[in-house]
Formats: structure tokens, sequence, C-alpha cells
């Protein structure tokens, strides 16, 4: 069977309908772009950059509020102290391996002071997983043409998910892994909004793999021989809605990617980096406001819905890093791809079954 999402097999995850791409990009002006980065020689490179962009490129000139949640802290997300101090992203998001941070992290600046979108100074938000069991990280491959190709390609659109950009040399659950999304749709008395996951998944174990509820992972692993699972892990989230909120509801929403990271059988385990930020477009920030600036705000009791969106979205993004990935052979062996067959078998003997996930 070829690769696919998650609905593409039958399968479907929570209660709130997704977006039309059921992306991240179904949220109006959110840009992604992926650079990957492989190849054998010199060295093993099985690595790249993803860039998460707001506002169909003007966030240089136009904030967002944003907030973050550290569910634990064993990773890297940079600029994290002035978004919490100040409530504000004023640049795209990027996404990587752990030794590429700072590259990364420089790449963003120059490509804005180039285009002479940073007047004076910005502090971007890059974050990592580690992808140093298939990518031979110590050889440093990411540069910064690798970063400004991820921001060139920023698109509207399909997301390519799996072996691609920051998560090409990630492992998920003891299979491969990587960048997967997930949207969905809120319905309130006066509006509609999205709410949309990416995530560079690099976590987990497979015993505690979970789908819909059903213990897929556990199946799997009284059948298969594990792939060496090092250590646990990590994952990054990025979530975006273009509803009104404010910092601190950005922050209460990033929280909420906990709970669809433990549906899918995530811990939060001591050395893995799950770090989460969101934000949120339903506000405009100008960089240099000589008035004024009105802002809107969603009520708090309206909130509900959101935080069930994030959940099933990051949830579902999860699940489509892994259908999507393919068997890939790096620096230290191979790590092989979810078989998809075995998936559904799995949960249609759940399904059916009486108390079964579905």
């Amino acid at each position: 069977m070829g690769r696919a999402r998650l609905r593409d097999l039958g399968i479907s995850i929570g209660r709130l309908p997704t977006g039309p791409l059921n992306a991240i990009t179904d949220v109006s002006g959110v840009l992604v772009g992926h650079c990957t980065v492989v190849w054998d020689a010199p060295r093993i490179a099985r690595t790249g950059v993803t860039m998460v962009v707001p506002r169909s490129g003007a966030i240089w000139e136009d904030r967002t509020f944003a907030g973050h949640h550290s569910f634990n802290g064993n990773g890297e997300m940079t600029g994290l102290l002035w978004l919490e101090e100040s409530g504000m992203l004023d640049g795209p998001i990027g996404i990587t391996n752990t030794h590429a941070v700072g590259v990364v992290r420089d790449a963003i600046v120059a490509f804005g002071v180039e285009r002479g979108y940073v007047q004076s100074f910005m502090l971007p938000v890059v974050a990592e997983t580690y992808d140093g069991w298939l990518n031979d990280i110590g050889a440093f491959h990411v540069t910064r043409d690798h970063a400004f190709q991820a921001l060139s390609a920023a698109r509207e659109g399909a997301v390519a998910e799996g072996n691609v950009g920051g998560g090409t040399g990630m492992r998920c659950h003891e299979f491969k892994g990587g960048i997967g999304t997930s949207s969905r749709r809120i319905e309130l008395p006066d509006r509609q909004y999205v709410v949309g996951a990416l995530v560079q998944a690099n976590y987990g174990r497979m015993a505690d793999l979970r789908v819909d509820g059903a213990p897929v992972g556990r199946e799997l692993a009284a059948i298969r021989e594990s792939a060496d699972p090092g250590d646990s892990g990590s994952i990054i989230v990025i979530l975006a809605t273009d509803a009104p909120l404010l910092p601190g509801q950005c922050r209460r929403l990033a929280q909420r990617a906990t709970v669809g990271l433990a549906r899918a059988g995530g811990f939060g385990f001591n050395s893995s980096g799950d770090i989460f930020l969101a934000f949120a477009t339903g506000n405009h920030l100008p960089v240099r406001p000589v008035k004024s600036v009105d802002l809107r705000m969603l009520p708090n009791e309206q909130m509900d819905p959101f935080f069930q969106g994030a959940a099933e979205s990051v949830e579902e993004a999860i699940l489509n890093a892994l259908t999507a990935a393919e068997t890939m052979t790096g620096f230290r062996g191979t790590c092989p791809a979810l078989p998809l067959a075995e998936v559904q078998a799995i949960m249609r003997r759940y399904r059916l079954s009486p108390g079964g996930s579905g």
C-alpha cells in the first residue's frame, strides 16, 4: 500500500470538522515551506528546515499575538523570553535539527535584513528535535542557504508531510516520523474560525502509540521487533488560528497541544523536548504604530471549542506524520514506516469489538 494521510485509510480523529485542506494552511495567510537535505557523501545527511510564515509573509511588518508552553523542556525554541515578555511574534518560525538551530535563527535575521524587513533587531523563533539516528548530525549539514530556500518555498495550499524539511530524519514511536499537519473548523454564533496544527514528531515508544484510542502500538509491538528507540525523543507543535486571541489565550491554546500528544501516546519523558507555540492572526499589530491600536478579544467563555480543536488537530497531525513518512535508511540504520495495512486491520478489529474505540 502506498503512503497516505490518516483519513485516506478510513480513520477519522475527533468530532470537529476539518478545514478544506486539513492543514495549518487552512488558517488564512499561513504559509509553509520546506528544504529537504539528503545525501550520502561525504557524510550522511537526512535533515532539513521547515518554515511556518504567518500573514502571507507580511509578519515582518504586522505582528501576531502568540504564547508558548513547555510540556517538557529538554529542547530548544529560541526567542521565547521576548515572546513571553511582549506577547508578540514578529517573524517566521523555523524548525530544524538540534545542531542547526543557530544557523537557522541567524538565517532568518539575515533574510529579513537583506530584504529591508528588519529595521532595528529581531529575536527569531526557531525550534528543534534530534535527528542523529538517521542523520550524521555532527556534520552540520544545514546552511543559511537551506533556511533561505525553505523561506522562499513557503506557500499556501497542501503541506508536504513525513520525510520533508525539518522532519526528514525524525522518528516517532519507533517508526519513521517527521512533519504532520491537521486543522479544525470552529463554529461560533457570530462567525467561523480555524485552528491548525503543524508538528515535527520525533518521540515515543512503539507500544505506547494509540490511534483514535485503540492501542495500535501495543498490538504492533507484540508482532514486530522493536527498532532501536534510543532516547525518548521530542516533538515541536505550532498552532495557528485566525481568531482574535490575546497572548494569554494563545498560551492557553498552546497548553492544549499536550492533550493531543497524550492521546497519541506521548508522555513528556525526561529527555523529551515537547515545546508548543500558538499564534493568532485575528488582531493586527503594526511594527511602528503611530497611534493606539484597537484590539478584539474572543471571550474566554468561547475558548472551549478552540481547546478541543487544538487537541484534535495535534493528535491527527502526529498520526499524519506517521502515515505519510516512508522507510528511511540513514546514519545508524533503517527506520521502518508505520505499516498502514496492519494499522487498518487493528483498527477494524477494535472498532468491531465490544467497547472498542469506534
